[in-house]
């Protein structure tokens, strides 16, 4: 690769598609566009493709194929998941919704929504690392509850959340437990079988696959109503299959199961080379969540209290390619959610960069993103130390707050990236 390819850090918000992924969808194209529900010799040699694509990727999330239900990603079967099982609640006298306060933007606009219609809904907040709160969350999943909703792991910050002490908490008062895996995707060995949730939501463009694409994984036994009515997916999520899509959903989740664990070390290693590299070029540097079991390929950080916008801007003339916190909402100027429920200021909120690396992230790549970091933040930084009194004034606003000081080990923030992944 030239030195003046782009250096792509941003794989939290989506992933080149992989070779034997477009190979996948074209032959699908091509040879398989019949409807899989026709009963002719075309239409039944697509059945047997979806059959076939649908054990491939259950094998990947560690499901029982028949527990699988296609959509056209993690946004449709996050609202199937809530939408659906409040239902099933209400019909128990369960009417009420308990999520994390860091959930994705789109969960938490509907949980909104649903509150605005008279749904009682209730947060669990997190601790200054972005660790959730197990106290309050015992406090809060009683009996009226219907679902409880959380993140596998933050997008923004990378931070684990604990799936097997809330399935056991939601459980223990009757109500479902739904997990947003959108993130656990080919960055954690958790499976939906290994972490005890009734739902599990995921998207094949985390993988290297299409976008368009994901599933609901909903655990056998339960009858969650439908979100569109029609006889597909057992009759669970009417509509054609995108057959395409879940060929090339199919081709990511075996490489993905093929090279996981590989791709955990590569992960964890070039994290580590990326935050050692980048706090000893630009000491200013301050990790969020470092303290927490995250993801091996996320770091959130912040450069003194230089805004985003101008961090990312520099970096993307400098050829690096990073996000301020979740895409979906990187358009707008509003700080953080996930960084305010941490405690951060709304100034340093502002200041978070994310970095997210991939399975293609070579040990080149970062060290030229840390040398494209000095030549193009450094400078800015040492404006900042001339004149820190807009530092000072954020600094006493809670600058501290859900941050790891450059001083602090970034080895021992890699050993809890790998602690974070079940033996």
């Amino acid at each position: 690769m030239s030195d003046t390819t782009p250096i792509y850090l941003d794989h939290n918000a989506t992933t080149e598609p992989g070779a034997e992924v477009l190979a996948a969808m074209l032959e699908g194209m091509r040879s398989l566009w019949a409807n899989p529900s026709s009963t002719h010799a075309p239409g039944q040699a697509a059945r047997r493709a979806l059959v076939a694509a649908r054990g491939q990727i259950a094998a990947l999330l560690g499901c029982q194929p028949a527990e699988l239900v296609f959509t056209s990603g993690a946004t449709e079967a996050n609202h199937m998941a809530m939408l659906g099982a409040l239902a099933l609640g209400r019909r128990q006298g369960r009417h009420r919704l308990v999520l994390s306060a860091v959930e994705h933007p789109g969960l938490l606009a509907l949980a909104e929504r649903l509150k605005g219609e008279g749904t009682p809904v209730d947060l669990i907040g997190v601790d200054d690392q972005g660790r959730l709160d197990l106290n309050q969350a015992r406090r809060l999943i009683r009996g009226d509850v219907a679902l409880v909703s959380v993140m596998g792991a933050n997008n923004e910050t990378g931070v684990r959340m604990p799936v097997s002490d809330l399935a056991e908490l939601a459980h223990a008062a009757g109500a479902l437990l739904h997990v947003d895996a959108t993130q656990l995707l080919g960055k954690s060995l958790e499976t939906f079988e290994s972490g005890g949730a009734d739902l599990w939501s995921v998207s094949a463009h985390k993988i290297h696959g299409p976008k368009g694409i994901g599933a609901l994984v909903v655990r056998k036994g339960l009858a969650l109503p439908a979100l569109l009515s029609g006889r597909q997916e057992r009759q669970r999520r009417g509509g054609t299959e995108n057959l395409p899509a879940i060929l090339g959903f199919a081709a990511a989740a075996d490489r993905c199961l093929a090279t996981l664990d590989a791709d955990l070390a590569h992960m964890t290693a070039l994290s580590l080379r990326l935050e050692t590299g980048l706090i000893a070029a630009l000491p200013q540097v301050q990790r969020y969540g470092a303290l927490a079991i995250r993801l091996p390929n996320t770091s959130c950080l912040r450069f003194g209290a230089l805004d985003a916008d101008q961090v990312l801007g520099r970096l993307e003339r400098a050829g690096v390619l990073a996000s301020s916190g979740a895409a979906c909402s990187a358009g707008g100027t509003q700080p953080s959610h996930v960084l305010l429920a941490m405690g951060v200021s709304p100034l340093l909120a502002k200041a978070a960069v994310r970095f997210s690396l991939g399975r293609h992230t070579t040990a080149h790549d970062i060290d030229r993103a840390v040398e494209a970091a000095r030549a193009a933040i450094g400078p800015l930084l040492q404006v900042e130390v001339a004149a820190p009194d807009a530092f000072t004034a954020a600094a006493s606003t809670g600058a501290s707050t859900g941050v790891a000081m450059a001083g602090t080990s970034p080895a021992a923030a890699s050993s809890r990236r790998a602690d974070a992944q079940p033996a």
